[in-house]
């Protein structure tokens, strides 16, 4: 085996060898950052520099320099190299995260003792399997080995790595792989609908059963008639039930008329029939259906959870039955019922039939809440104020420094800021698991005031206390040229940071699975076309869309763009940005006329509903950060910019209910 060409050697020797002082160490980080970001890229490349390197080699990201020209070359690391790495860095991340690379190329050349040797538990399942082959190869398959391999077989009913297939056929060589296990993997792969995972598990069982397993297994991929001779037993009602369900997603007409034969063949139990039509009814008034109420009042009861449960408020609501609508909410459990959301609708219902007494109590339980439905129901009542209980901490300042000190920290926010977002977050939370809820808010600031605004929102909200960090759940940055291409758009500010907060958590970086970029999001074709019509004559093609300023320009003439097309409406147009033209306009053309929170509520697409919610909700909230007061929601989701402001007041804990 080629040793690595490159070793990096400890500080010590590259000073040494290359007569850097002390004071190189004094450098500071601002100064070395661009020089850190070329040394790492230049080692992933496979130009790692040992003359680059010493000048870096007091920096706190030393370690993952080092990370990166031993990845880079992990198959030809020798054992030697890599313990040593794991002994220098031990309990750090970039340990964890050598290892988790090391440790595969070790078990491809099959060095089994070396694997053993520099174990570490993890999740990773394909590492785990590797250390059973290295049990076994080393003779070590003892009775514990036989449990823990029979455990991963259980555990799941969708595909394991490859790396566990030498497993499984030990174990079935030791005689631990039984048919009563083997079918325990069909029945998990089968609720997990996953027919070829059901196939691949029945090799091995008697002839008989073998052809049973894959008779199921073609079921579960496309319902068939083979099922009306199957053997009346448990595990066929449940294959057949799971089979159903899998059907009822793609065709849930072809489901409601094989059903019965199937039930009738089987003697399918009053629930297992009872979860086919469960998913019948979903996948039914999913997209509003005609049959959508005939087929959710065909489920019984008893096999409503929260999620089916709000579909049928949905869905009449979708016919502006109000009556039903209420009826529907009413029937859901207590905790569901008592959100904000549902408290509100109900009043909403009660409003709708004429029942306005009824209606107040629930309106103002709902307008305690700091939430879209919060905000309406406080407008339904025609109150001058929001609910909104700010906390803003105080900490001394040794608290502080002791965070922001905190190794791990220091090199989270350097690795942040070299784009290193994955390394970074890997640094993050290993120094969460030592912090205690104050010092985790005191990394929050401290990432903050560093530009990293996302882990207010990823490490943040675990407590209702947590859930009152307003500055710093809702982070504000670029406000000049927010407010700047607002009133160049006639947008309103706090809509645009929302669309910020909501995007991108203000990362001016983002960029998607689906090519969007930037601060808003810009796909790089909608970037170009605007820049064209607006005369954004710095416009440099897409990476211009990862500049702030830019960003904020074309996103903000974007939404004007949109609000131009759906008349004046940002409810609209917040729907159409999250959705496109296509969805849109069909929900418009389904609920014509329909009051805006209805339409909302009745978007069939669960992203989108929840999104036009959301950035609403933040607008409220983002007007209180740029302004103090904020703009009514339910004048803001219609666009009148001109109507009397709210401010906001925190009730007692009696009055918010204790939250």
């Amino acid at each position: 085996m080629n040793r690595l060409p490159l070793l990096i050697l400890s500080s010590a020797t590259l000073l040494a060898c290359t007569g850097v002082g002390a004071d190189a160490g004094a450098q500071s980080l601002d100064a070395q950052r661009a020089q850190m970001k070329a040394a790492i890229e230049n080692a992933e490349r496979g130009q790692f520099d040992p003359g680059q390197a010493a000048g870096l080699a007091k920096h706190p990201l030393y370690g993952w320099l080092e990370y990166a020209n031993l990845r880079r070359n992990i198959d030809t690391v020798t054992t030697a190299q890599a313990q040593d790495f794991l002994k220098r860095y031990n309990g750090q991340a970039v340990a964890s995260s050598f290892r988790s690379v090391w440790l595969p190329a070790v078990a491809r050349r099959q060095d089994w003792p070396t694997l053993l040797a520099n174990w570490a538990p993890t999740e990773n399942v394909g590492l785990r399997c590797a250390q059973l082959n290295a049990r076994q190869a080393t003779g070590k398959a003892d009775a514990q080995w036989v449990s823990e391999a029979q455990a991963i077989w259980r555990s799941t009913g969708k595909s394991l790595p490859d790396a566990c297939d030498p497993v499984f056929a030990a174990l079935d060589a030791k005689g631990g792989m039984s048919a009563e296990l083997r079918w325990e993997r069909i029945d998990a792969a089968a609720d997990a609908q996953e027919p070829a995972v059901m196939r691949s598990a029945a090799r091995g069982l008697p002839a008989a059963d073998l052809a049973l397993a894959n008779t199921y297994a073609a079921f579960v991929d496309k319902p068939n008639a083979s099922a009306l001779n199957w053997p009346r037993n448990e595990r066929s009602r449940r294959i057949a039930t799971d089979g159903l369900a899998k059907l009822a997603k793609a065709d849930p007409d072809a489901t409601e008329q094989q059903l019965p034969q199937y039930a009738s063949a089987l003697q399918l139990s009053a629930a297992q029939q009872a979860d086919v039509k469960y998913q019948i009814a979903l996948w039914t008034v999913a997209s509003y259906g005609p049959d959508s109420a005939r087929r959710l009042n065909a489920v019984p009861d008893s096999a409503y959870d929260e999620r089916l449960h709000e579909w049928r408020a949905r869905e009449a609501m979708s016919r502006g039955d109000w009556p039903a609508t209420l009826a529907a909410i009413r029937k859901m459990e207590p905790k569901q019922r008592s959100d904000s959301r549902w408290r509100y609708f109900e009043a909403r219902m009660l409003d709708k039939t004429g029942k306005r007494n009824e209606a107040l109590p629930l309106y103002r339980e709902a307008a305690r809440a700091a939430t879209f439905h919060g905000f309406l129901a406080a407008d339904q009542l025609g109150q001058s104020t929001y609910t909104l209980c700010p906390v803003e901490p105080k900490d001394s300042a040794q608290a502080q420094a002791t965070v922001a000190r905190d190794p791990a920290i220091v090199r989270a926010m350097e690795l942040f800021k070299i784009e290193r977002s994955g390394w970074a977050v890997a640094e993050w939370n290993d120094a969460l698991t030592r912090f205690d809820t104050t010092q985790r808010r005191i990394a929050v600031e401290v990432a903050r005031d560093n530009g990293w605004f996302d882990r207010a929102v990823f490490s943040l909200g675990k407590t209702p206390e947590e859930q009152r960090l307003y500055s710093l759940r809702f982070p504000l940055h670029h406000d000049d040229a927010i407010r700047r291409e607002s009133a160049r758009n006639a947008i309103d500010p706090a809509w645009v940071a929302a669309e910020i907060r909501a995007e991108s958590i203000f990362n001016p970086k983002a960029r998607s699975p689906a090519n969007a970029m930037g601060l808003m999001q810009v796909l790089p074709a909608t970037g170009a076309s605007v820049a064209k019509t607006i005369g954004l004559t710095n416009y440099g093609g897409a990476a211009s869309l990862y500049d702030a300023d830019t960003n904020i320009a074309i996103g903000t003439a974007y939404l004007r763009q949109l609000m131009n097309k759906y008349e004046g409406l940002p409810y609209v147009t917040i729907a159409a940005y999250n959705a496109g033209p296509t969805p849109t306009a069909r929900w418009q053309s389904q609920r014509p006329g329909f009051d805006p929170d209805i339409w909302i509520e009745t978007i069939s697409y669960k992203e989108t509903r929840e999104y036009v919610a959301r950035i609403l909700a933040f607008s409220v909230i983002y007007d209180w950060r740029l302004n103090g007061d904020a703009l009514p929601v339910t004048d803001r989701m219609n666009g009148r910019l001109q109507a009397k402001r709210k401010a906001f007041t925190c009730p007692t804990d009696a009055e918010r209910g204790g939250d």
